[in-house]
């Protein structure tokens, strides 16, 4: 195994920078780059100067030795501190290049603590997940996805099919000793280890609303204000405003803190109406595939006068999808408002000059983002952790179909093993090389 080297600490100036070393010739790197009064002392920061190739001090820093298998990949690690320098960190990462490690590739140091049994595969990718959280709700949920309650889950079920499927296999290969589950018994065991795989997918939908934001379109006719609304509801000028219809044409994305512990990727659109004009047209298309792909709908409609046929529309449009209706421009009047439809009873109805109607707006964005975000509970966190889950739950379904339809129960056996299968690559106990160089190659340098 070769020993690795990276910068561990983002780009940039910053007070301090790591550079993290890993692998059986970490004491070497350490004898050639480190110099201090007193030898390295496990898990204790030691004083000294960091030495370039030519052994000048490059900075004075601190060394921390992990031995291992006591280190975060199981190997022994040295990380040294410094200032945070880009020119600094980038000599001292030389200094251990000269030394004898290698630059680690992405994720690699975090692919030897899952080779080392240090985390399993779901805690891995909790790793990455955890820092790319933009905000409260998405750290926690990579949190407890890090503690590894996903994996301990996943492995229980494993462990029931696996039961199944060796009572299955000595009544086959031993009739006369073990007797055979009937198939009401191994159909309510299938059912049961289905229903928790169904409770899993179900959280993969909380799971990217808590960690994506949720995806939010504000849409109306031209010239309601929803423009303005959105620039009220970041606090700053975003998007462009004019008294003139049709400013916008293009959609524009901002990430809003709800407040709730979670985040909407709201996006400001073209107004909706009949257009001659080629680039309104355009931004004006962008519109509709926002409507249609936004898990919640901002309709924004100019409630100081009488709706006319683009606000009907679009009113009409969006019923029976989730959506906040926002009649706007209550400091010009209510005429619009007043005589809105019943379909439109619970709408919202202000100003974007009042801060009360914008934190009205945000908090009823929030309760459709609202989640159950219970970390005791195991939940899914990525897309390929929800794929392998269907892939076990296509495969019971198969089996429970064979069971229903009266056929030998030993045809089932193929089944739980797909299932099983499956269930081992989310876990990684069974990750092939290809799934693990495609979960890893999205860390960065240094983790």
């Amino acid at each position: 195994m070769e020993t690795i080297a990276a910068i561990a600490t983002p780009p940039g100036r910053g007070a301090v920078a790591v550079v993290r070393v890993s692998g059986p010739g970490v004491s070497q790197v350490a004898a050639r780059v480190f110099r201090a009064r007193a030898a390295l002392t496990a898990r204790t920061a030691t004083l000294g100067d960091v030495l370039g190739e030519d052994g000048t001090a490059i900075d004075r820093g601190l060394a921390l030795f992990f031995p291992a298998p006591h280190s975060y990949t199981g190997e022994d690690v040295l990380e040294l501190h410094v200032h945070g320098s880009p020119a600094v960190a980038r000599d001292t990462l030389l200094a251990t290049l000269a030394a004898g490690a290698r630059a680690a590739s992405p994720g690699e140091f975090t692919r030897r603590a899952f080779m080392a049994g240090k985390l399993d595969l779901c805690a891995a990718e909790a790793v990455a997940d955890l820092i790319d959280a933009e905000h409260r709700g998405a750290a926690r949920a990579a949190a407890a996805r890090l503690a590894g309650g996903l994996a301990a889950e996943v492995e229980r079920l494993r462990a029931r099919l696996g039961t199944t499927l060796e009572r299955l296999s000595a009544a086959l290969d031993f009739p006369d000793e073990v007797e055979a589950d009937a198939p009401a018994v191994l159909a309510a065991t299938i059912a049961a280890v289905d229903a928790s795989l169904r409770g899993l997918a179900e959280s993969w939908e909380t799971g990217r609303v808590v960690r994506e934001g949720l995806a939010v379109a504000i849409v109306g006719p031209p010239n309601a204000g929803k423009s303005s609304l959105l620039n009220a509801l970041l606090g700053f000028e975003r998007a462009l405003v004019s008294e003139q219809p049709g400013t916008t044409r293009d959609f524009i994305e901002e990430i809003l803190a709800l407040g709730n512990g979670t985040v909407a990727r709201i996006a400001d659109t073209a107004g909706l109406r009949t257009s001659g004009d080629e680039l309104e047209r355009a931004g004006i298309a962008h519109s509709e595939r926002a409507l249609a792909t936004a898990s919640v709908l901002l309709v924004v409609v100019d409630g100081s006068v009488p709706l006319e046929a683009d606000a009907r529309s679009v009113l009409t449009r969006t019923r029976g999808r989730a959506r906040v209706v926002y009649f706007n421009k209550r400091d010009r009047g209510d005429a619009g408002f007043v005589r809105r439809d019943p379909a439109e009873g619970d709408a919202l109805f202000g100003s974007t000059r009042d801060p009360g109607s914008v934190d009205a707006v945000r908090a009823a964005l929030a309760r459709h983002a609202a989640t159950d975000l219970d970390t005791s509970r195991p939940m899914l966190g990525t897309a390929r952790q929800a794929d392998a889950v269907l892939e076990a739950r296509r495969a019971l379904a198969d089996a429970l179909a064979t069971l229903a339809a009266g056929d030998p129960v030993d045809l089932i056996a193929g089944d739980l093993m797909r299932a099983d299968a499956s269930l081992g690559q989310l876990t990684g106990r069974d990750a092939s090389e290809a799934l693990l160089d495609a979960v890893f190659a999205r860390f960065c340098i240094g983790k």
